[in-house]
């Protein structure tokens, strides 16, 4: 038996189609290319989680754009979120005056991106931005706006479509609910 069905029959249900999300990210582009008509954007993806959505969606902006990197932590191989964030990789570039929209696979508390946000506002950005793929507005411990939105979805453990248990299921084409013995 191959990996990818092993990984198949860990899942509970899936929540969002491979088709779904392409039809999302399509339509996320487009606002935020009219968003940041005559700018130039510079996008901040977190990693690894926001690495695949990322990479869809910049190649739908077509307004001029940079691209960089995060990666942070709050989970570590945990399947609650610590509340403690690291970073652990930072941006390569300066953002001081930039337009800045960080790309997010998922939001669950907010305690993460709202960090973020404060940092970046820290080292001097003209403007920051959120967008995420999924958003589950139940857990949100901190009330942190959030711009673009790509999906809300319901208090379950999630994975796919670059979002992973313990570094797991990141390449599932789609996003689903993990079986509870699977994280517990």
């Amino acid at each position: 038996m191959n990996g990818k069905c092993e990984m198949i029959k860990d899942v509970k249900d899936i929540l969002i189609s491979e088709e779904e999300i392409q039809d999302v990210i399509s339509d996320l582009g487009k606002q935020i290319s009219e968003d940041y008509k005559g700018k130039e954007l510079y996008v901040v993806g977190i990693l690894k989680g926001a690495s695949i959505f990322m990479s869809d969606l910049v190649r739908k902006i077509t307004v001029p754009m940079t691209m960089d990197f995060m990666a942070v932590s709050s989970y570590g191989q945990a399947s609650e979120s610590t509340g403690e964030v690291k970073i652990v990789k930072d941006l390569d570039f300066s953002v001081i005056g930039k337009d800045v929209l960080i790309v997010e696979d998922i939001i669950d508390t907010g305690t993460t991106l709202s960090y973020l946000t404060e940092l970046l506002k820290s080292r001097g950005v003209h403007d920051v931005r959120i967008c995420t793929l999924l958003d589950k507005p139940s857990r949100r411990t901190v009330n942190i706006p959030v711009d673009y939105v790509g999906f809300e979805v319901p208090n379950e453990f999630i994975v796919g479509y670059g979002i992973d248990y313990a570094e797991y299921y990141r390449n599932l084409p789609y996003v689903a609910s993990l079986k509870e013995e699977k994280y517990k």
